[in-house]
């Protein structure tokens, strides 16, 4: 027990680091993902198929590659970007669920009856009501429980901050680990991965029950 609490401080220094990351991806990529889905789904041809191609990319290809290419390829490709690691961590995340977050939006909206917005002009809503009151609590009934996968894989892939040096949760476990030769750490890790897993999965419930009730 003694030996817990000496461990603990640095579980929960990663453990705060890795709830920054998680919140500050969700903040960012939810928000840019709604637009992306509508810009996936204009006229314009040029920014539809841009959009495209990046949403094939950053779903083509790994999480980990792109986050080992932000922080380590920017600078060897002499773009004079170099990014401090946590941003860089930040940038690869955002970009990847952003992708992620576009097509499920996209999926959302392309479910609802295209009449709906027809029956809300002859009701005399205007844009606003109509994307309020009827599309948004229909679209977030749609896509919540994909929301929600996606969410609880974020919360397990921001432990691939590892990989460029961030002190995140895995890694404190990692260190401690190898330094005291025990696996009582990692053990740690994986229960504080479980307990952040149950508590945001219990919240999601509760926002798709909220949205259930829309008929």
């Amino acid at each position: 027990m003694h030996y817990l609490f000496e461990i603990l401080p640095s579980l929960l220094a990663g453990t705060k680091l890795t709830l920054s990351i998680f919140g500050l991806t969700l903040l960012f990529s939810l928000p840019l993902g709604l637009v992306c889905a509508l810009g996936r789904m204009t006229h314009f041809k040029i920014l539809s198929s841009l959009l495209r191609f990046y949403i094939w990319l950053m779903r083509g290809t790994p999480l980990l590659l792109q986050l080992i290419f932000v922080f380590y390829g920017l600078p060897l490709l002499g773009t004079g970007i170099v990014l401090p690691r946590y941003t860089a961590a930040l940038v690869a995340f955002i970009l990847n669920y952003t992708a992620y977050f576009a097509e499920i939006f996209r999926g959302g909206l392309q479910a609802i009856d295209p009449g709906q917005v027809e029956s809300a002009k002859v009701l005399r809503l205007n844009y606003w009501q109509t994307i309020t009151h009827i599309i948004a609590p229909q679209v977030m009934k749609i896509v919540i429980p994909s929301i929600g996968n996606e969410v609880i894989n974020l919360i397990k892939d921001s432990s691939l901050v590892y990989v460029i040096g961030l002190g995140d949760l895995l890694r404190a476990g990692n260190v401690a680990a190898s330094r005291d030769v025990t696996l009582v750490p990692l053990v740690m890790v994986g229960v504080i991965y479980l307990a952040l897993t149950a508590l945001f999965t219990k919240l999601l419930q509760k926002i798709e029950a909220y949205y259930g009730r829309w008929k």
